[in-house]
């Protein structure tokens, strides 16, 4: 077990797999910036499935036990299940999940779980085709995006976890109904602040849609009850429909940062150690 400068104890291992993605999420990746002309990281730079899973057992011995694989989008990286399957090998890992925007979900979900991936968290801005075209940047509609839910969840990679990013005068008057419509579905959505990703999204603070707000928006027609973190560290606040229908959760990563418990580190496709998202 290692722990920080600040003794925060090392529990989360975030593996990029892949630079690439298939969307162009202006939060995240703006298609004027990652355009035809971008250079992303060659095959060779990349670290392969046998460098990765040899990382992944030395971090799982310094205390790693929950691994998520992101990416870019992870799904783009080929035959991905490969590596699922080593890493599920590893004893010391007990949650191995996985961060994707569902397009390729459909043909991979049953593949994923058989190769050990245990869980899946979606990402899904919108329920209205139109704004969710305009964020993804490449004008796809949600219902690839539904049908990779549908097929996490016939795989069993469940709970499932969607997350929408939330940008004022974007999607902000959507989030009600994307709420409502997987209340009782048993998947938890968790709505988060839009923030400054690298500088290159043009993020500004009036933007920002605060965590209290949203549950704010949502409380007003369908109550809800804030309850307890699962675990020291996490960072979405969880809060369950009144009703007893189902939960959601809201990270507030800008009014209220949650850096001060932070138990995680990142590895970079090319295999650079982060401590952070804006880590230098």
């Amino acid at each position: 077990m290692i722990n920080d400068t600040l003794q925060r104890p090392f529990r989360d291992l975030r593996i990029s797999v892949t630079d690439r993605c298939n969307f162009r999420c202006s939060y995240c990746m703006p298609a004027e910036i990652y355009g035809e002309r971008y250079e992303f990281l060659s095959r060779k730079d990349l670290l392969t499935f046998e460098e990765i899973t040899r990382l992944t057992s030395i971090f799982t011995g310094l205390g790693a036990g929950k691994v998520r694989i992101t990416g870019g989008e992870p799904l783009v990286r080929n035959e991905i299940e490969l590596l699922i399957k080593s890493l599920s090998e590893i004893n010391e890992i007990t949650d191995l999940t996985l961060t994707t925007n569902a397009y390729l979900l459909p043909q991979k979900a049953n593949t994923l779980k058989k190769a050990g991936l245990q869980r899946v968290t979606i990402s899904l801005d919108s329920l209205e085709d139109s704004i969710f075209k305009q964020m993804n940047g490449r004008s796809f509609g949600i219902e690839r995006v539904l049908q990779g839910i549908k097929a996490a969840e016939c795989a069993g990679l469940t709970p499932i976890k969607i997350n929408c990013v939330v940008q004022k005068g974007v999607n902000d008057h959507t989030l009600v109904d994307l709420a409502r419509f997987f209340k009782n579905s048993g998947h938890i959505v968790r709505f988060i602040e839009y923030m400054d990703v690298g500088n290159r999204n043009g993020w500004e603070l009036d933007q920002v849609v605060p965590a209290e707000e949203i549950i704010s928006m949502i409380n007003a027609s369908m109550p809800l009850d804030q309850i307890p973190n699962s675990y020291p560290g996490e960072v979405a606040s969880r809060y369950i429909y009144r009703d007893g229908s189902g939960e959601i959760g809201v990270i507030a990563s800008v009014t209220k940062p949650f850096c001060g418990d932070c138990t995680r580190l990142r590895l970079s496709p090319e295999g650079v150690i982060y401590t952070c998202l804006f880590a230098s």
